[in-house]
């Protein structure tokens, strides 16, 4: 939960249902128009980069926003769809002041969002975005005058130059002859780019969900849906699957046999490798709170730390940043291998993984199978009228677990979403029969309390 109260970012970015009073064309000429006036630092011109992901309303939230950077006197580039962290690492490359990525990542179509990225590629710090939604709220900004108004630009070749920034990254040698995989693009950002680079390493490539619409984002398909990738690999025989969300910056993995290979235990695999090659600087992984004990109890054995942040990828970042770490992630997918990248980004650590199965000639089913998970139960509980104030239910919803969870082996888990008007709890435990006992334990203190 973010511990400062900010009015429209959330736990990563701005998000809000399209063409509502929290995501409409108005308000993202004035996050342009705010975002130019604060990052523009000096009298030379300045560059923001525009990306997106395919959805319906990002026909009206492209233009709004090019609109109110032009109108600030910053150059815009527009790369047509792209993951976010291809627009992470674009905004470093071709020297922009910032960079903006128009999607709701996992929602589906008739959500939209805005992510800001500095010049570093990096997502903003709270600061950074409070100083933002001030100048939003102002009524007065700086508008330059006629002759001195920016110039908007589309890059054909934007995906061509993510790809080869993924091919940087990994080893020079890696190539990925022999391997047949199923990509889930999930009809988002990634639909072009992610069979191609894995095609171009040597793969055999099956794409799905390769033909956006406007309104099929996410739809049963990507990291969120596994369930038809999961037929498709066992269907065609293939090495492995690749489920991507909507702007690609988070991946689930399907075995060989059709097991779901979270982001908790591809943090297993990434980093035992790299702490068997002496690659894992200081012998930690960072997730958050919703990481599981399996994986904490499995990386204790591995002499590797855990360092829990709260829920987001930004957290996650930041907490890495701040103490040199490598590895980061979290269980939905958002894997952070901030040598290679600034942001979470799928199809790079897909290929880490695949880099990883190749160096140690296993399949991808040998390299997960190293630890239980514990049972997790997940419910999500929509903030009514009468829940105005979801930092008192919560609170509320805590101290009546209290005695509960203290007579059993459990972690519950209660948190505001901070994409959704909900509040979202995660109860754990050893045995799936007492997560479940809690789980209803949770359902009947809300009747009590409602």
């Amino acid at each position: 939960m973010d511990k400062i109260k900010k009015k429209y970012f959330g736990t990563d970015g701005i998000r809000g249902k399209a063409n509502s009073s929290s995501m409409n064309a108005e308000l993202a000429i004035n996050i342009g128009m705010a975002t130019a006036e604060f990052f523009t630092r000096g009298k030379h011109k300045h560059y923001v980069l525009i990306g997106k992901d395919t959805r319906l309303s990002n026909y009206t939230i492209e233009p709004a926003l090019t609109a109110g950077f032009l109108s600030m006197g910053m150059n815009v580039y527009l790369t047509g769809p792209i993951p976010t962290p291809g627009v992470s690492a674009l905004v470093s490359s071709m020297r922009c002041d910032v960079g903006l990525m128009i999607s709701a990542s996992h929602n589906y179509y008739t959500d939209n969002g805005i992510k800001i990225f500095g010049p570093d590629g990096r997502k903003l710090s709270d600061n950074e975005e409070l100083k933002i939604e001030s100048i939003i709220d102002s009524k007065f900004k700086q508008l330059v005058k006629s002759e001195n108004l920016g110039r908007a630009k589309r890059i054909d070749d934007a995906g061509g130059r993510y790809i080869e920034h993924l091919k940087s990254k990994i080893s020079p040698k890696l190539r990925l002859d022999g391997f047949k995989i199923v990509v889930d693009c999930a009809n988002g950002a990634s639909y072009k780019v992610a069979p191609k680079v894995l095609w171009e390493l040597g793969a055999e490539v099956i794409p799905m969900n390769v033909t956006p619409d406007g309104t099929n984002v996410n739809k049963k398909s990507g990291s969120t849906f596994p369930n038809n990738l999961i037929k498709k690999v066992l269907k065609t025989k293939a090495d492995l699957g690749i489920a991507l969300d909507g702007d690609a910056d988070r991946c689930i993995l399907v075995d060989e046999n059709g097991h779901i290979v979270d982001g908790d235990k591809i943090l297993a695999i990434i980093a035992t490798y790299w702490k068997k090659n002496k690659l894992l600087n200081k012998n930690t992984v960072v997730g958050t709170i919703m990481t599981n004990q399996g994986l904490e109890n499995y990386l204790k054995q591995k002499k590797i730390k855990l360092l829990r942040t709260d829920v987001g990828d930004r957290n996650i970042v930041e907490a890495m940043k701040k103490k040199d770490f490598i590895l980061g992630g979290e269980p939905s997918g958002h894997i952070i291998l901030s040598n290679q990248s600034a942001t979470g980004d799928g199809i790079l650590a897909s290929l880490e993984v695949l880099g990883i199965m190749k160096k140690q000639n296993k399949k991808l089913s040998e390299l997960s199978n190293v630890y239980q998970s514990y049972p997790q139960v997940f419910q999500s509980i929509p903030l009514t009228k009468g829940h105005h104030n979801s930092t008192k239910l919560i609170s509320l919803l805590q101290n009546k677990l209290k005695k509960v969870i203290t007579k059993n082996v459990v972690r519950s888990i209660i948190r505001k979403s901070g994409t959704e008007n909900k509040i979202r709890i995660m109860t754990e435990a050893k045995d799936i029969r007492l997560a479940n006992s809690i789980a209803k334990e949770v359902k009947r203190i809300l009747k009590e309390i409602n």
